[in-house]
This record gives structure tokens, C-alpha cells and sequence, in this order.
């Protein structure tokens, strides 16, 4: 490995459940758990992939992005969605606390202690997008989310495009896009932790049509993204 001496995989949304105590809270909002708004389609089996592939560590969440976005910062736009934005303080402190709290703190404990045993460590948090939001249709099959300020993320998404566009000529691969590295979202938050020489974290986004569409063409697509980070670590 030529950059890292650690990779640990994160899927912040990885399902659509929701946890028995807000069963009644969520019930008639069933078709809006089904959507992009719920989870992120495809995800989590991805993400098993990667962190199969070179023995790695995953952290997962199968909890519904309605009930607290894992993604987002603490009082930011999206952190909280429409449905338990109207619960009660008490019921928003718990949920904090059980989900987002627990979830955060296992992540940061694993990269901490690689920090702390001089391991270069990068993050790959694993995500997918809807073809098309508000009426436009993303133009890219697999966006890399990275900070163009942080060398390593730089040189590492560079590298796995390089090997995307060797593989697979067929799809197009963007830079920060359908959403820019730098917005809110826990690698952003884990970056003004550590120096870009201790921790480097990059955002997979995949659109949705592959997993919702399923079968050869999605695991065509997921063998090519697991081969082509591969050999970008090892160039």
C-alpha cells in the first residue's frame, strides 16, 4: 500500500429501518423510507465489498436516514429530517445519543487509535445518489467526494479514476460531484481533527440506477470498483 498503511469503510446509509420506539412516530411515511431520502440504495452491500476485499474494518448503520442523518453535523441543515424534527426535545436528545452519538464515537475511536499507532489512515465512506433531484438528472455514474486542499485525497482520486477510466471507458467518473468533498459530512468533520499526512477521507457516491437496476450490470460495476481501488492504493 503506497499512500496508507489503513483503510476503514464506513456506510452511513446503509437502510431504511426504523427502531420499534418510533415505529408509531414514522407509520404513513412507508414510500418516503423507500426512497433516496431513506437510505442510500446499494450502499452497504457495496461497502461489504470493500471492506471483504482487503480485510478492513466497516462500520454500518442500517437505521433510516430520517430518523438522524450519521452524515451530518450535529444542528446542521439535513441533520434532523421533517418527521423527527417535530418530536420533543427529550426524544431528540435520546435518538443523538443511541444513534448518531454511538455510531460516530466507534468510527472516530478506530481512526484515533490507527492515528495513534502512526498508521496513515484513509476513510472510504461509501454512499449513493438519485439519478435525478429536484428535476435534473446527474450526469455521472460514480462521483469521488475528496478535498482538493489535502494532497493524499488528491493523489488517491486521481489514481482511482485513472484506473476507472482504464477499466470501465463506459462510465462516467466526476470529481465532487453530484456534491462538493468539502460540504458538511463526517469526513469533513474528521479532516479538522488530523493533519492530511495522518488521515485522508474520500467519499464514494454511486448512482442509484446500478443497484436499483441489480443483477450482472450491478455487480459488474461493483467488481470494477473494487479492483480499481485496489490497484489505486498500490500505485
Amino acid at each position: 500500500m503506497a499512500m496508507f498503511d489503513a483503510v476503514v469503510i464506513t456506510c452511513e446509509h446503509g437502510g431504511n429501518e426504523v427502531p420499534p420506539e418510533f415505529a408509531v412516530l414514522f407509520a404513513g411515511h412507508e414510500d418516503l423510507l423507500n426512497t433516496h431520502r431513506g437510505y442510500d440504495p446499494g450502499a452497504l452491500e457495496l461497502a461489504r465489498r470493500f471492506a471483504k476485499d482487503g480485510n478492513r474494518p466497516l462500520h454500518f448503520s442500517t437505521t433510516t436516514r430520517l430518523l438522524c442523518d450519521l452524515n451530518r453535523t450535529l444542528g446542521q441543515a439535513g441533520h434532523l429530517s421533517e418527521i423527527t424534527r417535530s418530536f420533543d426535545e427529550a426524544t431528540i436528545a435520546g435518538l443523538v445519543h443511541n444513534y448518531y452519538v454511538s455510531y460516530r464515537t466507534a468510527v472516530e475511536q478506530e481512526i484515533r487509535d490507527l492515528v495513534r499507532a502512526r498508521k496513515r489512515v484513509l476513510h472510504l465512506s461509501v454512499h449513493s445518489f438519485t439519478p435525478e433531484l429536484d428535476g435534473e438528472v446527474r450526469n455521472a455514474d460514480i462521483g469521488l467526494l475528496y478535498d482538493p486542499k489535502s494532497p493524499t485525497e488528491v493523489a488517491v482520486c486521481d489514481a482511482w479514476h485513472a484506473a476507472l477510466n482504464i477499466a470501465r471507458s463506459d462510465l462516467v467518473v466526476r470529481g465532487n460531484y453530484p456534491y462538493l468533498g468539502t460540504s458538511d459530512g463526517f469526513t469533513t468533520a474528521l479532516r479538522t481533527i488530523y493533519e492530511p499526512a495522518q488521515y485522508a477521507g474520500v467519499e464514494l457516491e454511486v448512482n442509484q440506477r446500478y443497484p436499483l437496476a441489480g443483477g450482472d450490470v450491478w455487480q459488474a460495476l461493483q467488481d470494477a470498483l473494487v479492483a480499481t481501488f485496489r490497484s489505486a492504493l498500490n500505485s
